[in-house]
């Protein structure tokens, strides 16, 4: 009986760390269970988004106000467009407000980092960013370093 008792117990514990592990696998990777929060959409296009992915966070001063929803191919302008979703409580972004594809430390993920531009009119839900930066890709950065290093003209 004693016995019995113990393997419930053991049984009831594993249980439990598999739900744990289960529970924080979900947080770590965006998928939370909180519910969603109303937002608007504003779209931007880049000439390269380097391994920006859905649910990718978008900041505004290192501050998370929003995610983006999706990336597509636009096939007459030849660019990514990626469609972001910004908190409706963050109204006050003006229209000429800048967008960057930035990384979280030096090999970390990608986000979209917002800074603020000067106009007096607002973005609206629909509305475009134009201004936009594209990733830095590390591959491209360290090919462009070896072509100019080793292509010198010897002064």
């Amino acid at each position: 009986m004693r016995n019995k008792q113990i393997e419930l117990l053991v049984g009831v514990f594993i249980v439990f760390g598999f739900a744990g592990l289960a529970y924080l696998a979900i947080q770590v990777s965006g998928l939370a269970f909180a519910d969603k929060q109303d937002s608007y959409q504003v779209v931007a296009r880049f000439d390269d988004i380097g391994g920006l992915t859905p649910r990718a966070k978008v900041a505004v001063a290192g501050v998370t106000i929003g995610s983006v929803e999706s990336i597509t191919f636009d096939k007459e302008l030849y660019m990514a467009l990626v469609t972001m979703n910004i908190d409706q409580d963050i109204d006050n972004l003006p229209i000429d407000s800048t967008a960057s594809i930035l990384t979280s430390g030096l090999l970390g993920e990608k986000y979209i980092g917002l800074s603020i531009g000067a106009e007096d009119t607002f973005l609206a839900s629909g509305d475009e960013v134009y201004d936009t930066q594209s990733a830095l890709v590390l591959e491209n950065l360290i090919s462009q370093f070896l072509f100019n290093s080793t292509t010198g003209d010897g002064e």
